[in-house]
């Protein structure tokens, strides 16, 4: 087996869990703030799979980035793409938002300059990281 699908797959199996997790502390939030309140089983069902099934998936993504014969652009556009239709899916499935060709445009371009933002956030600290370490290393 690929070595990178190897450490997808434990990646994915390592945080998987904090998906349902999430999601029961959503609805015991909701619950405790809204009067009229209530989920059926088989929402709870549907929320609880397909949010094992997103984190999953966003854990597992990571890797990534530490493909070395890929290209920055290739990594990220990989990255990103598989990350916004696991979350795309999973937020119809779940009704989270209508399937609309409007809000899912919306939904689309906060996703997309979400991403970004964090990227382009993560890479200058780890960058000026890289450079103070360095500088500590001279």
């Amino acid at each position: 087996m690929n070595r990178y699908l190897k450490e997808f797959l434990h990646r994915g199996l390592v945080f998987a869990g904090f998906g349902p997790v999430i999601l029961g502390i959503i609805f015991f939030v909701l619950e405790k703030t809204l009067d009229d309140f209530s989920v059926s089983g088989g929402q709870i069902l549907l929320g609880i799979v397909s949010t094992y099934i997103l984190a999953f998936v966003q854990a597992g993504v990571s890797v990534f980035n530490q493909i070395e014969h890929w290209s920055l652009p290739k990594s990220l556009l990989c990255h990103l793409g598989m990350l916004y239709a696991v979350y795309v899916i999973c937020y119809i499935l779940n009704s989270w938002i209508p399937f609309e060709w409007g809000v899912i445009g919306i939904f689309t371009a906060i996703f997309v300059v979400g991403y970004f933002v964090i990227w382009f956030t993560v890479y200058f600290v780890a960058k000026a990281t890289g450079k103070k370490l360095n500088a500590t290393l001279k």
